[in-house]
């Protein structure tokens, strides 16, 4: 089976962009590009990113995972195992990663069936808990425990169809925002559209939107360097810029 990188990143819960900067550093490349110039990746390439995505919940670095995996020693049933008493030591938090890891072993030995989607089952989960240990007590306290588990409860039943809106949407904040920050304008025409379409992309998290949360978010951004860096990693100023115009679109503005 063949999967494009926007089915690929729904598959495994990841973004498009998660899959690119793997195809730019040569960690996982496509099987190949279509006519229309998409990525296309094969089953190959599903069973690598399943190994990546193993050796990023045990903390190795993307370098290392290279190195491992383009060794000409790498043999992906030992890596299975190693993985598998590693995870095991972290038993309590990572449940459904060792179930999942479980199911590859007998895959690989012969013993049972495994398909794509039962390949990825954990990592969204996973995704959840890491945001929830980085972020949790933090995000609790300012918007409240509904609004959280709403959030998380819109990430593990999202459809394959909302994966690819949601996707689009934050591909296109970033794309307007950059557009936006040339004016130098956070109330112009740009940066408003920029602000309506953070407020769009936020709003299929949150299931429903007030202006004095978004605003708040922005000042997040602004205020907390690990959001800060995420969007002044090509433009410095961007995340400031993006907390005036939001600001501007939700009239909190001085």
């Amino acid at each position: 089976m063949e999967y494009t990188i926007q089915k690929l990143g729904y598959l495994a819960g990841i973004s498009t962009r998660t899959l690119r900067y793997y195809d730019e550093i040569g960690l996982l490349k496509p099987a190949r590009i279509n006519s229309s110039g998409y990525r296309i990746y094969g089953q190959t390439e599903v069973d690598l990113l399943q190994q990546i995505l193993f050796y990023k919940e045990l903390g190795v670095s993307l370098e290392e995972i290279k190195a491992i995996m383009t060794s000409p020693h790498f043999d992906v049933h030992t890596a299975l195992q190693e993985h598998r008493h590693k995870l095991l030591e972290r038993r309590q938090q990572l449940d459904q990663l060792i179930a999942n890891l479980d199911q590859t072993l007998l895959q690989k030995e012969g013993k049972q069936t495994m398909n794509d989607k039962e390949k990825f089952a954990g990592f969204k989960q996973q995704l959840l808990d890491d945001n929830e240990a980085k972020y949790g007590e933090e995000i609790r306290a300012k918007y409240g425990e509904s609004a959280v588990n709403r959030s998380n409860d819109a990430i593990k039943n999202i459809t394959e169809a909302q994966h690819a809106e949601v996707e689009k949407l934050g591909e296109d904040v970033l794309t307007a925002l950059a557009a936006a920050f040339a004016t130098g304008d956070p109330a112009g025409e740009l940066a408003q559209k920029a602000a309506d379409l953070h407020k769009q992309w936020l709003s299929f998290y949150w299931g429903s939107y007030s202006k004095e949360a978004h605003a708040g978010v922005a000042q997040m951004y602004v205020d907390d360097e690990r959001f800060t860096a995420y969007y002044d990693e090509k433009q410095p100023g961007s995340a400031a810029f993006l907390r005036d115009a939001v600001l501007v679109y939700t009239g909190h503005t001085s």
